[in-house]
């Protein structure tokens, strides 16, 4: 679907601008005019990880006149396989800083923003409305649910990528789109999918280079938004198999009883984010810290420690003295656990805390009487008990 430009070609261009945007200057869909929409332009980018890397990358090197960049993260060595954004010297540095350095070095005439302020409801609206669109390469659904209905709010467009092993999507979403063709993320997913069934890349991985494919349609549709060249992506959902070389397009339609955007909302919440706590009211979730874990096997406690990670993640690294069984078995298959006595201390762990979690309360249900939890999963028992062992 083609729509207007978004961004009025008010910005003059300089003779060493002409001269580095020549081969855009060459193409008669963009031409002088084209790149003065885009260095007048302003791009709120969520995220310089996989996708924001990228489209951090080619929206400099197109000429986009202001990048605006919110990360509270910070540069690790597991990011390097995908975010190239970033280097080996910037490890440990946050990656707003990194991304930011890594622009000046492509595109001096870019002006970029870093907000140094987490987006939460409280200010989201208020920062997307100094853009004239916004890239989100968050892997989290309450995230983009809080962008999506911010952007609904302050009317503004909303490019929206999403990648998990060898599959990546990206679509457009704008609510206030002309000629009432608008959609918005929940279009697509009116309400986010179970916690189990919605794991992260740090969880279920990611090809590096799929974050580039993925990263560039994003960069692609931002352009041609900004410019109003081309058939934008709203309407569409594009779906890119790399493993297949595959690529499909599914029409996106209004959901039929979608209610009006009119307010933020606790997206944690909505995602079932929110953890249960440690009181008489709901259900309790026990936790041992690695330092405990630790001192358990010195001492010759008896207890069992069950890895619920998958084979890969226990291929990389494990917890001496620890049996693997998957969370994805232990939940769908019941003999698991009958195998299992309900007194015996049991302690499970994954790689963060998360699955581990989730079997737990399973067990609890199941009727275990003394479960704990690794407390930060085996990444704590890697940075506090065995800095030899291998993190990812």
């Amino acid at each position: 679907m083609q729509l207007p430009p978004l961004v009025k070609p008010d910005a003059e261009l300089s003779t060493e601008e002409v001269s580095r945007y020549s081969r855009h200057l060459l193409i008669p869909d963009v031409g002088l005019e084209g790149q003065q929409r885009l260095k007048n332009s302003k791009v709120l980018v969520i995220g310089a990880g996989g996708l924001g890397s990228p489209a951090l990358l080619y929206l400099a090197a197109a000429g986009v006149g202001t990048l605006g960049i919110i990360d509270f993260d910070v540069v690790d060595e597991s990011n390097l396989q995908r975010q190239v954004i970033h280097g080996q010297s910037d490890v440990g540095k946050p990656k707003s800083e990194s991304a930011r350095d890594s622009i000046a070095e492509i595109n001096r005439y870019v002006n970029v923003i870093l907000h140094n302020e987490r987006l939460e409801p409280s200010n989201a609206v208020g920062i997307i409305s100094n853009y004239d669109l916004v890239l989100d390469g968050t892997d989290n659904f309450a995230t983009r649910y809080l962008v999506n209905d911010a952007c609904v709010l302050a009317k503004k467009p909303y490019v929206w990528g999403s990648i998990y092993r060898f599959e990546g999507q990206a679509s457009v979403f704008w609510e206030d789109a002309p000629a009432d063709v608008g959609l918005n993320y929940r279009d697509l997913y009116p309400a986010p999918p179970p916690v189990e069934m919605a794991p992260s890349c740090a969880e279920g991985g990611v090809l590096g280079i799929l974050c580039a494919s993925i990263g560039a349609i994003m960069a692609t549709e931002a352009v041609k938004l900004i410019t109003g060249i081309g058939d934008s992506l709203l309407g569409r959902l594009a779906v890119y198999d790399a493993l297949d070389m595959d690529y499909r397009f599914i029409k996106i339609r209004r959901a039929p009883d979608r209610k009006p955007i009119t307010e933020l909302a606790d997206y944690q919440e909505l995602c079932g984010l929110n953890l249960p706590k440690n009181d008489a009211t709901q259900i309790r979730v026990p936790l041992v810290s690695a330092i405990e874990l630790k001192q358990m096997q010195q001492e010759k406690q008896d207890f069992k420690l069950i890895d619920v990670r998958g084979l890969e993640e226990w291929n990389i690294v494990r917890i001496d003295g620890a049996d693997l069984i998957p969370k994805p078995k232990i939940i769908s298959e019941p003999q698991i656990l009958s195998e299992l006595d309900k007194d015996d201390l049991i302690v499970v762990h994954c790689k963060m805390g998360t699955r581990s979690r989730d079997v737990l309360l399973e067990m609890q249900k199941q009727g275990f009487t003394n479960v704990k939890s690794l407390d930060g999963g085996i990444l704590a028992w890697v940075r506090d008990v065995d800095q030899s062992l291998p993190s990812y």
